[in-house]
């Protein structure tokens, strides 16, 4: 089902467009297609790969990056690390990706097809503290440029973008950059990040957002040369609309010469959700985005050719045991994880760990996006695990987070179990646990308005579907507040795993992941 905004009626649209945690958009036209990626900060697949013909109707078609790097930093899960603020661009009859790892530099990856393959990451920038990567490929100088930002928990700096001269195949920098724009010279500018650099009208153009994340704006910067002097204006704000801190995003331009934008609104637990921006040049030759530099609510459609209504996919029927796209790991995944089979449904090896149950800890729970809109998910779980301590379970996963599930006791006993824990707390029961005879569940959890949490079980799930007048859910402990963590929004994730010991701890079965939204937050 949906986890966008997307089309509205009669040839208008609605944002946000993207009403799920694609954070950091990056857009780029080829052809009649637009392609976005985003931030996928430590999950693994890494940067996704979105499609439209319209800019509103979104699919995901894959992602850019199969492993983290390097690969021994993610063997663990690193929520708000990793791949940050990528910038999608093409040149030289190839698409390319460059963003900044806050821990090890500026990485860029490659491919001649938007589906792949890609190349592994290459890293152009050693370093702490880098962030926001963008490169330009000036068509009139025929030079190559990188821009980024700076984050102040790794570098002690920030509030600057940075510029370099770029080797044209994009691997090395050519100079040791400079300062193009110093946001504490600015009046009243803080936080000046995530820039995108573009050529157009003979200026230089750094479109890059300032003032944090939940109450900033959109600047716009120009030059005439790359080093600057650059001269600002603020071309979105929030003004008196509800979209808090426009922020980061990328323009576009469509075959017919209609311009937009995308960008991200900080929504809390979901994440950061995408709008659409129309956008257009004042007589001074500055852009203005959305209704005079206010976000819009509902708006035309781009005059691009009719697209039937799309979003990102969230059901799965795990065929073969394969999971769907939407799916990503806490960390680079290891083999026997998730296996395939003759049959449907997601086949979870429990894991044995070391470490105190804590699903924030573990780099084998498989993630997706939490939809705006409120919604009923819900899993089947069967435990084939005969391990004690064995256990499976479906989350909602932050800096909080809470489960419900099945878990082996130590006399070979299946149990209905429900336990949370607070950011930075241990896991507790939030509900004393329950027989379950036959080691399935029927898992649900309901989300509400402001990501309140309400989850229930039906432990005879079997048995009420060959009855067909069993006792159905059962609601279990109280309502659960999803919570993000620092720059990543509350997700969903299944899991299996065990504890420390000797020999295989057995395996779950996930089947038929469903998730019906209901109206708009």
């Amino acid at each position: 089902m949906s986890a966008s905004g997307g089309a509205g009626g009669g040839g208008t649209y609605r944002n946000p467009v993207l009403g799920a945690d694609w954070s950091d958009p990056d857009v780029l036209r080829d052809g009649d297609d637009f392609y976005l990626t985003a931030s996928s900060f430590g999950r693994v697949p890494g940067l996704p790969l979105l499609h439209s013909r319209d800019l509103v109707d979104w699919t995901l078609i894959g992602h850019a990056v199969e492993r983290l790097e390097p690969a021994d930093a993610f063997a663990v899960p690193r929520h708000d690390c990793g791949v940050w603020a990528p910038s999608l661009r093409r040149h030289g009859g190839r698409f390319w990706i460059f963003w900044g790892d806050p821990d090890h530099g500026i990485f860029q990856v490659n491919a001649a097809e938007i589906r792949g393959p890609w190349t592994r990451p290459h890293l152009v920038k050693p370093g702490k503290g880098y962030i926001d990567a963008c490169p330009l490929w000036d068509e009139e100088s025929g030079h190559a440029y990188l821009v980024h930002a700076w984050a102040k928990s790794r570098s002690g700096v920030k509030n600057r973008i940075t510029g370099h001269r770029m080797s044209t195949d994009g691997r090395e920098l050519l100079d040791e950059g400079a300062v193009l724009i110093d946001g504490d010279l600015i009046p009243g500018w803080f936080t000046v990040e995530g820039p995108k650099i573009y050529r157009h009208d003979g200026w230089f153009w750094i479109l890059a957002p300032a003032g944090g994340v939940e109450t900033g704006w959109q600047g716009a910067f120009r030059s005439r040369t790359f080093h600057g002097p650059y001269e600002e204006r603020v071309v979105l704000q929030q003004g008196g609309t509800d979209v808090n801190g426009p922020h980061q995003g990328g323009w576009v331009r469509t075959a017919r010469g209609e311009d937009w934008f995308l960008h991200f609104q900080q929504r809390g637990p979901y994440g950061r959700v995408v709008h659409l921006q129309p956008m257009r040049w004042d007589t001074e030759g500055w852009p203005v985005l959305g209704d005079d530099g206010a976000p819009v609510l509902v708006h035309r459609k781009p005059d691009l050719p009719e697209q039937s209504a799309a979003v990102p996919v969230t059901e799965d029927a795990f065929p073969g045991g394969r999971y769907g796209r939407q799916w990503q790991w806490t960390a680079n995944p290891q083999p026997g994880w998730a296996t395939t089979h003759s049959g449907d449904g997601l086949h979870l090896a429990c894991v044995r760990s070391v470490q105190a149950p804590d699903l924030r800890t573990l780099p084998h729970v498989l993630t997706q996006r939490l939809p705006l809109r409120p919604c009923v998910a819900e899993v089947d779980l069967s435990l084939a695990a005969d391990a004690p301590g064995a256990r499976a379970g479906f989350a909602v996963l932050g800096d909080a987070y809470s489960w419900i599930g099945l878990e082996r006791d130590a006399d070979g006993t299946a149990r209905l179990v429900h336990r949370f824990a607070e950011r930075g707390g241990r896991e507790r029961d939030a509900e004393h646990p329950r027989p379950a005879p036959d080691g399935t569940a029927r898992l649900r959890i309901e989300v509400g308005d402001g990501a309140r949490c309400r989850f229930s079980a039906d432990a005879d799930a079997a048995a009420d579907a060959d009855a067909g007048d069993g006792r159905g859910f059962r609601g279990s402990g109280p309502v659960f507040a999803a919570t993000p963590w620092n720059w990543v929004g509350a997700l969903f994730g299944l899991f299996a795993a065990a504890p420390t010991g000797t020999g295989p701890a057995g395996a779950a079965l996930f089947t038929h992941f469903r998730i019906t939204t209901q109206g708009e937050s």
